[in-house]
């Protein structure tokens, strides 16, 4: 297999616009999990998540031909399921999807808490299941313009370059609404890690 045909996420380029199953399903096998995740933060929903992630691989087996190789197949197919998220989003609710480069960054005057910083925590306090399911329910507050930065960048390790690339905004974009979500989450967890600060300390 010549070197050039090889994509950088090391898939041949040739075996997919030629319609290899083989080759097809192993890029479906790799990717199939982390775009069903995504969907399922952006729509919150499981039948749509599944629908999306049919949809993104049958565009994306459809349009293998025009690839040109300027991104990776992991951000051009990120960016498929973005965009039919946007669609489904949009279909259901028009009026809640908004394609504006900025986002909020005022909620109004509120009153000033306590951070905890998350380093000093126990690994065993991030990784249980209690610290998932609040955290889940925090990011599913965040507005759809953040979740998505987050998903791609931190849940799915994207570079910030790569989730520039599948969401079509610029990488200081990118760094800005990473930055709005993290401080979102932090905010919204302080109150349940001081709880469980608090609990560990003797009475």
């Amino acid at each position: 297999m010549n070197e050039i045909d090889l994509t950088s996420d090391g898939f041949s380029l040739s075996k997919l616009k030629a319609g290899d199953k083989a080759e097809f399903a192993r890029l479906v096998e790799k990717y199939s999990a982390k775009i069903y995740h995504l969907a399922l933060k952006m729509l919150n929903d499981e039948q749509d998540a599944e629908d999306i992630l049919q949809e993104t691989f049958i565009k994306a087996s459809r349009s293998f031909i025009g690839f040109e190789s300027r991104s990776s197949l992991a951000t051009w197919l990120y960016r498929i399921a973005v965009n039919e998220s946007l669609m489904l989003m949009r279909k259901h609710k028009p009026d809640s999807v908004s394609t504006d480069t900025d986002v909020e960054t005022d909620d109004g005057q509120m009153e000033p808490i306590q951070i905890v910083d998350w380093c000093c925590l126990p690994e065993q306090e991030l990784l249980s299941d209690e610290t998932r399911k609040v955290l889940a329910l925090a990011i599913e507050k965040l507005p759809k313009s953040l979740i998505t930065v987050f998903t791609l960048r931190d849940l799915n390790g994207l570079s910030i370059k790569e989730t520039a690339g599948a969401l079509n905004l610029t990488e200081t974009a990118v760094k800005t609404r990473l930055l709005r979500a993290r401080l979102r989450l932090r905010t919204d967890l302080s109150s349940y890690f001081l709880e469980s600060e608090n609990r560990r300390r003797p009475e």
